[in-house]
């Protein structure tokens, strides 16, 4: 356990109805009781209406609730109370105040009580990360994939794999130490059976097209096309305000413009572009010049592209922009509004003929149906699977290590001269399984891992 107790505004900021103070360690009780708990003998896990008072000066503070949390059946792990007081500034900084001047305590740091509960064995590190996700969630699917790994699906899968790599490690250096004894027979061609398996299951795991990580943090939606095709318009319709400068002069939109988009509830993040020129076609405009780079580089990091073409020039097809037509990307002929296009609507990309959709970004027309092929794309690429997803970067370094040394492993001989070094590749790649969720050698991502939650929390 920590010597020290700690405290913070564990709700957020700002005028409320309701706000949480939360303390957690050995000096807790006695803080609650500073406070006016108004009970000589704690009661676990009843919320308790409190008369709180400043212990030095005897103000009152406010007419609230206290709830005591004895360790180790606590959030931390630790001995922890919980003061829901009305949520206006000086009441919660009156409160605050009290606390900090208590010997013994201290303000908490960004993610310290969840760091308790990692250290006291609350959580694993995968659960503390689902967390984190789910306080920063904000769409219906981010909430989902944070609630399950938050609920240990993430951890347990990974542990269980860790699991059979120790069994199949533990029957190997039975081979190694034990090898003048009279053991079961196929002990090492069983164990290698499993770990191929294993391999097998990783490799399937790490194949997930990035799902997780895109949900974690958005899918990213860029809009190409030639100048004053309408993109800066549509991007308008899609966010539902004047994000974009929309303009009949071509080349009004010089730099990337994204804005944040909860489609189908999946993230997406939608980014504007500079309208795209020939190689040839050079303004003279260096700014123009340099938005045009930008909008080239956003549109190969894009997971999905809007291609959207001026339908006042339909059927010909900008060139610039059709040479950035392939599978990952929609065609949207604009302007449906002052000319029909002419059917077909299709563009020949990279991957063959793309068929496109007709909207109108001024009247609204087709933007539904824009909207239902988009949400088709995105769910294709974010859909939850059915087994928990990976959705850091760290999972999957360790992960790739965690293959790596298994591959290494399954590429000797059955009857290698040094065994023992075939058991290390073993212990490498449990080892690279416990750091995920935390079972061993840590201490170093840990400050990565906390750094980024809210004071409180």
């Amino acid at each position: 356990m920590n010597p020290e107790t700690i405290y913070a505004l564990a709700s957020a900021g700002g005028r409320a109805g309701i706000a949480v103070i939360r303390i957690s360690g050995a000096g807790t009780a006695a803080a609650l009781k500073a406070l006016g708990y108004p009970k000589a003998e704690l009661e676990p896990r009843r919320a308790l209406r409190t008369r709180l008072v400043d212990p030095v000066s005897g103000d009152d503070l406010d007419d609230g609730l206290a709830l005591w949390f004895p360790a180790p059946n606590s959030f931390t792990g630790e001995d922890v109370g919980e003061l829901h007081v009305h949520g206006g500034h000086a009441v919660t900084a009156g409160v605050l105040e009290a606390l900090a001047a208590m010997v013994g305590l201290r303000m908490a740091e960004p993610g310290e009580f969840t760091r308790r509960a990692f250290e006291n064995g609350k959580l694993d590190l995968t659960a503390a990360e689902g967390l984190a996700d789910l306080v920063d969630a904000e769409t219906q699917a981010q909430r989902k994939q944070a609630l399950r790994q938050l609920r240990g699906e993430l951890g347990g899968l990974y542990e269980s794999w860790r699991q059979r790599l120790i069994a199949a490690l533990a029957h190997l250096e039975a081979n190694i130490d034990f090898s003048d004894e009279d053991l079961p027979q196929g002990i090492g061609a069983a164990a290698r059976k499993e770990l191929a398996q294993l391999k097998q299951d990783i490799a399937a795991h790490l194949a997930d097209g990035h799902r997780g990580e895109r949900l974690r943090a958005g899918l990213l939606i860029a809009i190409i096309g030639p100048p004053n095709a309408g993109k800066s318009s549509l991007l308008n319709v899609l966010a539902r305000r004047d994000a974009a400068i929309v303009s009949a002069t071509a080349g009004t939109t010089r730099d990337v413009i994204e804005v944040h988009l909860d489609l189908g509830g999946y993230p997406v993040i939608v980014a504007d572009t500079a309208g795209l020129r020939e190689a040839g076609e050079d303004s003279g405009d260096a700014i123009e010049a340099e938005g045009i780079r930008r909008a080239r580089a956003k549109a190969e990091d894009a997971d999905l592209r809007l291609a959207v073409f001026d339908g006042e020039t339909w059927p010909e097809a900008d060139a610039a922009t059709a040479r950035l037509v392939d599978d990952a990307t929609l065609v949207v002929v604009n302007k449906a509004d002052l000319k029909t296009p002419v059917p077909p609507l299709k563009v020949e990309g990279q991957d063959g003929s793309q068929a496109g959709l007709a909207i109108s970004a001024l009247t609204g027309d087709g933007i539904d149906d824009l909207m239902a092929a988009m949400g088709e794309r995105v769910e294709a690429l974010m859909g939850v699977p059915p087994s928990p997803a990976l959705t850091r970067a760290r999972h999957r370094e360790a992960l790739e290590v965690c293959r790596q040394s298994l591959g290494r492993f399954l590429a000797m001989e059955t009857d290698a001269a040094m065994p023992e070094l075939a058991a290390e590749d073993l212990r490498l790649a449990a080892r690279a399984l416990g750091r995920i969720t935390g079972r061993v050698d840590v201490d170093d991502v840990l400050d990565v891992i906390f750094r980024d939650f809210c004071i409180g929390k």
